[in-house]
């Protein structure tokens, strides 16, 4: 049972969970439907591991070139791949009857259309294409979305803004995955950044991705829907985070750089994350 368990990438989830948290909690404004949060939360993790079982599928024979990868349970042959899918098919059909019954449409809309990208572009064009990481980022940037939905039943100007945090979040994050893995990629010959247009290349898109991130991050203050301390956080873990991108210029050892990069990037947006419900702009 585990290994079906490990098929839905537990640790992604868990990650765009608490993003989800976010934005439902930044639209709730201390107003708390705990049961339309806690159906949201599982229609959308149900539905976030079946996009996950479905790309575990379709990646089994990159997988087969990647050390990382190379012992995940469909490319062992633990479990069938048609077992996979009727499991992803399973948790996929769940998890939309659940935001169907209990939410609105708009929920509904926004979660299959993350799941629909994550799915079908990103999981057949990431192999294709050195705009794969844009395209994932897209569905990545979504669980919040979700959130925010659930709760006011429209896409609006905080939408939009958490949205955008998100997809700009997620290229650096997503691009120090690469430089820490950069072997594994360029072994099973997957066009992410690094590989097809070099390091330095790479290192200039993080920065700019996060001064662009935290310029938008901080617009969720001047639009009155978060308060200061949220500002304040966003300011010092963003320019921390800003600070480690620049200093990736003279550090030569780019793996390493790569992972204290990924663990900063995962630092900053689950500290943000955190503090949104407790700063609400009243």
């Amino acid at each position: 049972m585990i290994n079906y368990y490990l098929l839905t990438k537990p640790g992604i989830v868990l990650g765009n969970l608490v993003t989800f948290a976010a934005g439902f909690l930044l639209a709730s404004k201390g107003e708390i439907n705990l049961k339309l949060f806690f159906v949201t939360l599982l229609g959308l993790a149900l539905t976030m591991a079946s996009a996950c079982v479905f790309n575990n599928y379709i990646d089994r024979q990159l997988d087969k070139k990647m050390q990382r990868t190379k012992n995940r349970s469909l490319v062992t042959g633990l479990i069938a791949g048609r077992n996979a899918i009727a499991f992803a098919i399973a948790l996929g059909l769940l998890g939309a009857l659940i935001l169907l019954l209990y939410t609105n449409p708009i929920t509904l809309g926004v979660t299959a259309i993350g799941y629909f990208v994550y799915v079908v572009l990103y999981s057949l064009w990431k192999s294709k294409t050195i705009y794969g990481t844009a395209i994932g980022s897209i569905a990545g940037a979504v669980p919040p979305v979700v959130g925010y939905c659930a709760v006011s039943n429209q896409l609006d100007l905080g939408a939009l803004i958490l949205f955008t945090m998100l997809v700009l979040w997620q290229m650096p994050h997503f691009f120090s995955i690469a430089l820490s893995h950069f072997d594994d990629y360029k072994a099973a010959n997957i066009p992410v950044l690094p590989v097809k247009k070099g390091l330095l290349r790479t290192k200039v898109h993080m920065l700019l991705y996060i001064v662009a991130f935290i310029l938008v991050a901080i617009l969720l203050t001047l639009f009155n829907y978060t308060g200061y301390i949220y500002l304040l956080a966003t300011m010092i873990f963003g320019f921390m985070w800003l600070a480690l991108s620049i200093q990736g210029f003279q550090n030569n050892n780019t793996q390493k750089w790569g992972r204290q990069m990924f663990g900063l990037s995962l630092l900053t947006i689950m500290s943000i994350s955190i503090i949104i419900p407790f700063d609400l702009y009243r």
